[in-house]
């Protein structure tokens, strides 16, 4: 294909068109840790009004991408450049793809011509993440751009949303001129060999660049949604109906767009079944609701006759389903079949499996059954259950420690002094396993954890994403003194860019608590699993936070602290409070496998 005498001379270059869709897609904010490779892409969107967040790790980016996704309903965007900048990312991408959220790694890449020869950061970044992504490209061709970033952006968000991964090869971004420059010849090249070569790289430029600008659809392409048939909806009304104790497990499927999370709010208030929430969807009924069930699930379910899965898996967090009654009348719905159907070969089989999207559904069911709710006896007695727990729970923050402070009268304190509009980032082992108990999210989505993969090192990047997304939102990163360690760093982010203030909990008990709690019993050594009481708030000031030691000595004044940090956040100081804490038996026989 041949290059008009415009494309020959056009400053115009590839980072454009990544730009031009990234905007018509609605796209406000691309993470990145910068790299040459990439840099046409970063410039192009500054340009455009797209706001480009560089972390201090790439990890970093993706996780940050990854909460733009949950908390916005779009595509997260994240790019980095070619090589161990995306090697960086394998593990967020990993969990993203678990975690369900649909995000675009963007990454550089080794010139065309030059894959495969030695060329800087150059490895087979396709192989690696096939396996992780639900659509993969590598744009051999500028006028590929377009189309291949509608596609992905599209697959992302379809059927089970999920990382979709586009990676660019650098002579594809940067301008004619420069990309002639660096392949053409020095010199005349002389023989019969030296005019073929020189053919061959004329013919490659010309085909690269070949309708690089002609016009082109930028909109979004459809993203299919499955749902429940009217038929699989009529059998469920048929056995919701019937029930006498009905118990739904409601999972961050439930949350998913197109259906509001407030609309799926409605609909459960009324059926009036009572609720076990997990993922996303904590928060899902308020902070008080007589709906919402926060204890004893294992007995809740052993006496249920009949269990609803919207969203919810089969997994290590049902036991593989061997907690569920088999004398239940189970109904599963979930985008994902093998997700659906997870260990229903071996420890449960549900008596209606829909392939589906949760939300939507609830909200049919919640329709076709107006009129009829669950017998109040029974949410009322799970509910009793629910305070006797809760309140055995707090007489266990009220127990002194052997040192320091115990660790869930802090979290009971934090607790009571959130904002209603907070946004709680749990990154953590045995202090977020606690505060899984104890912090009530106020709303939908106010709840983010890594999900499936339990990944540490989510903290920094999904509340960087949660502050761009929720600016009048307080957020707050639940970390334990280990997982820290993964994204202090972005301590540095946080203050660069100003706008992204967000306040740190750190339970600081100088261990790896959840791994020792089960390794010093069973195999009689703590190996590894000892920390310091590090002075982890100076390494804050040091990034431009503040940072506050918190210890038994402060106890009484733990309100009048936590409130100061508070306002100073609110006036653009990201907070980092080192909490001391002791060890208490609230955990006991957690496993961490």
């Amino acid at each position: 294909m041949s290059v008009s005498a415009q494309t020959l001379q056009s400053p115009r270059h590839g980072g454009e068109s990544v730009a031009d869709v990234l905007r018509a897609h609605g796209v406000k904010f691309v993470f990145t840790l910068v790299g040459g490779h990439i840099s046409p892409i970063l410039v192009a969107c500054e340009k455009l009004g797209i706001r480009i967040v560089d972390t201090r790790h790439e990890a970093t980016a993706v996780f940050a991408a990854d909460a733009v996704a949950r908390l916005s309903g779009t595509v997260g965007v994240a790019a980095v450049t070619a090589g161990p900048g995306l090697t960086n990312t394998v593990t967020a991408v990993k969990n993203a793809q678990m975690a369900e959220s649909p995000l675009l790694l963007i990454g550089g890449a080794a010139a065309t011509l030059l894959q495969g020869r030695g060329a800087l950061q150059d490895i087979d970044q396709m192989s690696l993440f096939k396996p992780l992504c639900k659509f993969c490209a590598s744009v051999r061709t500028v006028r590929e751009i377009v189309p291949t970033v509608r596609k992905a952006l599209a697959i992302a968000q379809s059927g089970t949303p999920g990382p979709v991964f586009i990676e660019f090869p650098i002579d594809t971004l940067y301008p004619y001129h420069v990309v002639e420059k660096e392949f053409a010849p020095k010199n005349t090249p002389k023989g019969l060999m030296g005019k073929i070569i020189a053919w061959y790289l004329q013919n490659h430029l010309s085909n690269l660049f070949a309708g690089a600008w002609e016009t082109c659809d930028l909109s979004p392409l459809s993203v299919h949604i499955p749902h429940a048939t009217e038929n699989e909806v009529q059998r469920c009304v048929e056995l919701v109906s019937r029930a006498k104790k009905p118990v739904i497990l409601l999972g961050s499927q439930a949350t998913l767009p197109p259906t509001p999370a407030d609309d799926v709010r409605k609909a459960l208030e009324s059926l009036g079944i009572p609720c076990f929430l997990g993922g996303m969807s904590r928060g899902m009924l308020g902070k008080n609701s007589p709906l919402h069930i926060r204890q004893n699930r294992r007995d809740a379910l052993k006496e249920a006759d009949l269990v609803l899965l919207a969203g919810t898996v089969c997994d290590f967090r049902l036991s593989y389903g061997k907690v569920l009654n088999r004398q239940s009348k189970i109904i599963a719905v979930n985008r994902d079949r093998s997700q659906l159907l997870k260990n229903s070969d071996m420890f449960w089989k549900p008596t209606v499996a829909i392939q589906g999207d949760a939300g939507s559904f609830l909200l049919r069911l919640s329709k076709a059954l107006k009129g009829h709710r669950c017998p109040e006896e029974w949410p009322r007695i799970l509910k009793e259950g629910d305070t006797i727990k809760e309140k055995a729970n707090r007489a266990k923050a009220d127990e002194k420690t052997e040192r320091h402070l115990n660790p869930l009268s802090v979290l009971h304190r934090v607790d009571e002094l959130l904002a209603e509009d907070s946004i709680l980032v749990a990154d953590g082992g045995d202090f977020v396993g606690s505060a899984a108990y104890i912090m009530r999210p106020r709303g939908p989505i106010r709840w983010l954890d890594p999900g499936a993969f339990g990944t540490l090192g989510v903290g920094g990047g999904f509340a960087l994403g949660a502050k761009l997304c929720r600016p009048e939102s307080e957020v707050w990163i639940v970390y334990g003194d280990g997982s820290l360690g993964y994204s202090v760093a972005e301590f540095d982010t946080f203050t660069r860019h100003k706008v992204t203030p967000v306040i740190a909990l750190v339970g600081n008990d100088a261990c790896w608590s959840q791994i020792s709690r089960e390794q010093v019993p069973l195999l009689g050594s703590n190996v590894a699993c000892g920390l310091a009481f590090t002075d982890y708030h100076i390494v804050a000031d040091g990034y431009g936070g503040k940072g506050y030691l918190i210890g038994r000595e402060d106890e009484s004044q733990l309100d009048d602290i936590f409130k100061k940090a508070q306002k100073e956040c609110r006036e653009g100081k990201a907070i980092l409070l080192n909490v001391l804490i002791g060890k208490t038996s609230f955990r006991e026989g957690s496993i961490s496998v």
